[in-house]
């Protein structure tokens, strides 16, 4: 392995991104029913919009260009994910090889990338905007490491998209510039990159593609931020003092929990020089060390400020993606060659790696043996094969009260405009659409009753139902037994 990377470095290249299609493969292969993040996805993927409530929109709009494009379907997100998780390690692969000589270290960042938790098991589970966000930061990397190497316009021009990428992508994201740019502060061989006239022209770039998209926020401050807010705050009911205290044990145990495989991982390539490695310095380990600490500070200090008491790993990654190449850096100061922990690096990447992908792959087939069905054991393709087969074509509008049902059939009624009670603003011009079909998820014996959101929306586009009946379909779970199924409820409007 080793020999292969010295003679073809772009070997590792391409065993990532065999990785990737095999991501690919195994998720269209195993279910075409959709996780939460994919299901709101897919719904959401019918409108552009400039803001789409508490998540930054870039995914969003990439999202739904991939759909305007090719269509609406689980291998349009499987595609986009994995290509933005092929490019995140990309790119992070060209950073790390301007600041390392050794380009087995710099492949031992690139692969040091699927360390981490977030990566290797959560985006293959069901990520998206901070798979977004993780492109970014790798781009961002590249960037200002190549302004700081060999500046240039053009250099500086990357930095300013990768900013304005990142700012749009996650909300969190713009502490790492921030921190980057302080952490040069004391190098005085790079302080002129700041005050270099074409860092105007980066600002201007970044300010160019967040600017829509902050002046929605500075519009709907509540809806962008509360979210977030409230999900951090599980124990607001508790004295200042414990919050503080839940705060901050929640967030050491994040950066531990994120951090520990890869910390672990690297500790084996050195053996044992981990102190020497410790104390190694230089101007590199400097600047990214300072970034990743000054990235946490500011953390810490909005978990204070906001009384926050639950820190989840996802929102941390952005800052802890830097620590493979850190940690590559660190050993080459101590002037340590990865030789013979390499291999056992790449061996030990792959199997965490690979054991993740077919947990994740393989649990929609395990669970339904002990009974368990998860969201993509639900029959939603033989549902709508069910009705386009009952009705003799597929609806034109499709109205739930449920975002899961609603993400899913939108892929598999493509044409159809798909709506939810709280949502109906956005697709005002498509309501008069027929056939209509109104469904909804109860109990597979249970009597079927429309539901209240579903009949105010439905009287105020005045659908008479009153004398309809509402029919039921129950299926069986996809690897399930026969006796196991799924209930949807329905009405079928013609006119």
């Amino acid at each position: 392995m080793l020999d292969i990377v010295e003679r073809r470095p772009n070997a590792v290249v391409g065993a990532l991104a065999g990785y990737f299609l095999l991501c690919i493969a195994l998720r269209l292969a195993i279910s075409n029913s959709l996780e939460i993040d994919e299901s709101e996805q897919a719904f959401l993927s019918q409108f552009l919009q400039l803001g789409y409530g508490p998540q930054a929109p870039f995914y969003n709009w990439l999202q739904y260009g991939l759909s305007q494009a090719i269509g609406p379907s689980l291998a349009t997100m499987t595609v986009l994910k994995n290509g933005l998780l092929f490019l995140c390690c990309l790119f992070y692969g060209l950073a790390a090889r301007l600041v390392l000589q050794d380009r087995r270290l710099a492949a031992m960042a690139m692969l040091g990338v699927l360390s981490l938790p977030p990566v290797f098991l959560l985006a293959q589970r069901d990520l998206s905007h901070t798979v977004a966000a993780l492109f970014a930061v790798s781009l961002f990397l590249y960037g200002f490491l190549r302004t700081l190497t060999r500046p240039s316009l053009a250099a500086y021009l990357l930095t300013g998209l990768a900013v304005g990428i990142g700012a749009i992508s996650k909300y969190n994201f713009v502490l790492v510039p921030i921190a980057a740019i302080i952490a040069i502060l004391p190098e005085r061989e790079l302080r002129a990159r700041i005050f270099d006239w074409r860092i105007l022209a980066a600002v201007a770039v970044a300010a160019l593609i967040a600017l829509p998209h902050g002046i929605w926020v500075l519009q709907n401050l509540d809806a962008a931020a509360a979210g977030t807010l409230n999900e951090m705050k599980e124990r607001e009911a508790e004295g200042r003092l414990l919050q503080t205290f839940h705060g901050v044990s929640a967030l050491v145990s994040a950066v531990i929990g994120g951090s520990f495989v890869t910390v672990i991982l690297f500790a084996l390539v050195v053996r044992g020089k981990v102190l020497l490695v410790w104390r190694a310095e230089s101007l590199w380990t400097r600047i990214i060390g300072r970034t990743i600490a000054l990235s946490f500070l500011a953390v810490l200090l909005i978990v204070l400020g906001v009384a926050a008491t639950h820190i989840r790993e996802k929102w941390l990654v952005l800052y802890l993606l830097l620590l493979p190449l850190y940690l590559c850096l660190k050993i080459e100061a101590a002037k340590i060659g990865p030789m013979p922990g390499f291999k056992l690096f790449a061996s030990l990447i792959a199997t965490i790696a690979l054991g993740a992908l077919v947990i994740v792959s393989g649990r929609a087939v395990v669970r339904p043996w002990f009974g368990d069905y998860s969201r993509l054991n639900i029959p939603y393709a033989r549902f709508a094969e069910a009705i386009e087969t009952s009705e003799g074509q597929q609806p034109s509008f499709v109205l739930t009260n449920d975002k899961q049902v609603a993400g899913n059939l939108r892929t598999q009624f493509a044409s159809a405009t798909v709506a939810m009670p709280s949502r109906m603003d956005t697709i005002a011009g498509d309501a008069a659409k027929r056939p209509l079909l109104v469904v909804w998820h109860d109990k597979a014996d249970a009597q079927p009753q429309l539901p209240d959101p579903l009949k105010q929306t439905l009287n105020a586009l005045g659908v008479v139902v009153s004398g309809t009946t509402p029919r039921e379909l129950a299926l069986p779970y996809l690897y399930g037994s026969e006796a196991d199924r799924y209930g949807f409820h329905y009405i079928w409007v013609d006119e």
